[in-house]
């Protein structure tokens, strides 16, 4: 018997597990140190507006942009609507994003809400966030 093998979770912890990613993403969006850290070094990010970004270092740099500007005071909630293993390290999370937008009322609202999806990969013991890809519902 070979001791040296790791035994996957089962997919009840992978699901916890992905849950549990999901909601440090959604306490973290305005941090610019915890979400990234969620993520993968290789993520593709393509945001509310369609603007697509690679890699960690490009998502970071854009966080630290937009929090600099009104965008900053736009809240979102997540809430998973569907997970489904892809493989064994490849998960793809279907979410409803609602958004509350804080800015004055002059400035242009942010549609209310959008459907999400996240593939994650496997690290360790734990998931991260290899592309999140947001459509807003019009």
């Amino acid at each position: 018997m070979d001791t040296t093998s790791t035994t996957l979770p089962d997919r009840d912890t992978d699901e916890r597990r992905i849950r549990d990613l999901v909601a440090r993403a959604d306490r973290a969006q305005n941090d610019p140190v915890a979400l990234p850290a969620l993520h993968t070094s290789d993520v593709v990010i393509v945001n509310f507006g369609g603007r697509r970004l690679f890699g960690l270092e490009a998502f970071t740099s854009a966080m630290a942009e937009a929090l600099a500007t009104p965008l900053k005071d736009i809240r979102t909630a997540l809430r998973v609507d569907d997970i489904r293993f892809v493989a064994r390290d490849v998960a793809h999370v279907s979410l409803t994003k609602t958004v509350f937008d804080g800015r004055p009322e002059a400035e242009s609202p942010a549609p209310r809400e959008g459907v999400m999806s996240y593939l994650l990969v496997r690290e360790g013991d734990d998931w991260r966030i290899s592309l999140a890809q947001t459509t807003p519902v019009v």
